[in-house]
């Protein structure tokens, strides 16, 4: 017997919950990767892309990383959307799963990332370093992701990342 189908409204209630997130991955015109160092409480001394949470039930991840960069560190991003990397995270601190988007911010001259205006509620460091230094200051787990988004970005690929349940990509 096939299945009664079921309104949309009752439909959606049935399925599983999510939270989503965009985020822009910048690098300067030598190659390094940019990333801010969060300073909110739950989240401080993390290296992250600029980028966050979508806000609302009709932001897509494009506009909320472009919404979260312009917020964090005062660049407006004016590009087209260019997907680098898809993460799925179902393990965590989170009690539901978060999917993401992480899109080609392109490369920040000099100037541009002398302009740069961090929040100071949300971080309070800037760097731009290889990926190889960056594995000096990093989890190893963030760090993978980091250099999984760069080998896509170098080889005009997009990444898929999910999150095992012991912590790794």
């Amino acid at each position: 017997m096939a299945n009664p189908w079921i309104p949309p409204e009752q439909y959606v209630k049935k399925l599983p919950m999510h939270a989503s997130f965009g985020c822009m991955f910048f690098t300067d015109t030598a190659g390094r990767v940019l990333q801010l160092r969060s300073c909110v409480k739950q989240h401080a001394q993390v290296w992250q892309w600029p980028g966050g949470n979508t806000d609302t039930e009709n932001e897509s991840p494009f506009e909320t990383a472009v919404r979260e960069c312009r917020e964090e560190t005062g660049i407006i991003f004016t590009g087209q959307p260019k997907l680098l990397a898809v993460f799925w995270q179902s393990v965590g601190q989170w009690p539901v799963a978060k999917l993401g988007l992480a899109f080609d911010g392109g490369q920040l001259t000099a100037d541009e990332l002398d302009r740069i205006a961090l929040d100071p509620d949300e971080h309070d460091e800037f760097a731009v370093r290889s990926v190889d230094e960056w594995a000096k200051v990093m989890d190893t787990r963030w760090w993978q992701r980091l250099a999984a988004v760069h080998r896509a970005q170098q080889a005009g690929a997009t990444a898929y990342l999910e999150m095992r349940s012991d912590g790794y990509w």
